[in-house]
């Protein structure tokens, strides 16, 4: 019992020290302890095909994994951090071709762009940053048949790049 204890106490005392730095957390963020508030704004839609709900839930995608992977309090302006965007692109496309040049998979692409700020550390900063992410489906579904499930698929990437570029800087 004691060697094993001997063995799980330095790691223990290295995860303490990390945790207690501020700087890194384990949820992969590395965000300086005097920043603690983040505003996100509203994704607004500029994509010629329209998708009515996808502004909405990217938004909402997007604050809720800062809440859950963050300790900011989200504030409706003047924030720390500040997460502004648009939807820019909203394409479907052939992703693969039979031999007979026909479309056996089709690929539908969302494209943001987003500016981020942060007040106390302006170094952070990036503006209009393009983040594109895409799933594919095959020919014989129309895409009002699996637009929902492939529209979440992409917002799960789009917010996992964007909450990467923008706290945890990976």
């Amino acid at each position: 019992m004691t060697r094993r204890f001997a063995r799980i106490l330095p790691l223990l005392a290295t995860a303490l020290l990390l945790s207690g730095c501020g700087i890194y957390s384990f949820s992969g963020t590395s965000i300086q302890n005097d920043v603690n508030t983040i505003c996100i704004d509203y994704f607004e839609y500029r994509a010629e095909k329209v998708n009515p709900s996808l502004s909405s839930d990217i938004t909402e995608a997007l604050r809720t994994r800062f809440r859950r992977m963050t300790r900011l309090e989200q504030v409706e302006q003047d924030g720390d951090m500040e997460i502004t965007g648009e939807i820019t692109g909203y394409n479907v496309a052939p992703a693969s071709v039979s031999a007979n040049e026909v479309a056996t998979q089709n690929r539908l692409t969302v494209t943001v762009r987003v500016s981020f700020t942060n007040r106390k550390y302006p170094e952070d900063d990036f503006d209009a940053k393009s983040f594109s992410a895409y799933a594919d489906y095959d020919t014989t579904n129309s895409l009002d048949a699996v637009e929902s499930s492939l529209c979440a698929e992409i917002v799960d990437k789009l917010i996992e790049d964007i909450f990467n570029a923008t706290v945890a800087q990976w």
